[in-house]
């Protein structure tokens, strides 16, 4: 078996225990919050006592933890997420819309994050010590120092509300109109996550860059007479991508379930302002799908960058020969 298929293999399967873990605490944690999801649903109802039976009864909450979990994590293998306690309605009928919005803000983030990052992040560090990386260090420390709802609350009033008034200061997504014809409302809630994560890929990339340029084998290349650009092209980035691979991968991960913050500051229709409806209605099918999405993409976001900092990384790369 080629090693490479190996690793994938390895790393498939590490997915797949820790998302079986990860089903467990989600289950045990919705079961441990306070009150009781029939007594919900029925609200003043819950006092006759026959109707609270048959609900717990039909919920199946009368059954013993373990069972519960079983019956649940078989329904979510084959797809069934369940129904909507609060709206009565398949949980995927009702995620297929906020998934969809989430997942264009994040492409959108990142498409504008990675790009930005990783140049400012190769030209301080080819640029080390002068006036453009000291200001560009400066300006990233600033912003990773900022929460995501006080980036956005500026970003709002510069561009929406006081001094211009250019973009939407509130992002309600018509459902009913294609996302194309209406990415105005994404822009500042995406410029809010690149301005997220963008400074950690920089200075990360900074980081490894110089670390690599400092290097004995970059030595070597140079004293051999190579050409500078062919130093860095060949042996300089390549490796230095490795390391922020790892940071983007993690900060994309990360604005899967990062978004709650800035979704609710724009009243964003996603995943993330939908969680907090969920949890505030103890709807405990809604919760329970979405914290598996948010593990899924982790997964899938760490098992990208395992492989593309071995096809990227010429040490790696080599040493799976």
């Amino acid at each position: 078996m080629p090693p490479l298929l190996k690793l994938i293999l390895i790393r498939v399967a590490l997915g797949m225990l820790t998302l079986f873990l990860v089903s467990i605490v989600v289950f045990a944690a919705t079961q441990a919050l306070p009150g009781d999801t029939a007594r919900a649903i029925l609200g003043k109802e819950a006092a006759n006592k026959a109707r609270y039976e048959a609900l717990r009864e039909q919920l199946g909450l009368d059954k013993p933890m373990a069972e519960q979990y079983l019956t649940w994590l078989g329904a979510v293998v084959t797809g069934d997420l369940g129904n909507s306690l609060v709206q009565d309605k398949p949980v995927t009928e009702l995620l297929a819309r906020r998934v969809q919005n989430t997942a264009v803000l994040v492409l959108i983030a990142a498409l504008l994050s990675i790009p930005l990052s990783l140049l400012l992040g190769s030209l301080t560090a080819l640029r080390r010590d002068g006036k453009f990386d000291i200001s560009v260090s400066i300006g990233s420390l600033s912003l990773a120092a900022l929460p995501e709802f006080v980036t956005g609350i500026i970003l709002i009033l510069l561009f929406a509300t006081q001094v211009f008034t250019w973009l939407p200061a509130v992002s309600r997504v018509d459902p009913t109109v294609p996302i194309y014809e209406q990415l105005e409302l994404f822009i500042l809630p995406a410029i809010t996550l690149m301005l997220a994560v963008a400074p950690y890929i920089t200075r990360i990339l900074r980081a490894s860059t110089i670390e690599v340029l400092e290097s004995e084998y970059v030595m070597m290349a140079r004293l051999k007479g190579l050409p500078e650009r062919l130093v860095l092209n060949r042996h300089a980035i390549p490796n230095a991508l490795a390391p922020a691979i790892q940071v983007t991968a993690l900060n994309l991960a990360w604005l899967a379930g990062g978004v709650v913050v800035v979704e609710y500051l724009f009243a964003f229709p996603g995943i993330g302002s939908l969680l907090v409806d969920a949890v505030a209605n103890r709807d405990m099918p809604m919760v329970q799908a979405i914290c598996l999405i948010i593990a899924t993409v982790y997964v899938l976001a760490n098992l990208t960058a395992d492989i593309l900092t071995i096809l990227v990384s010429p040490r790696l790369r080599t040493g799976l020969r």
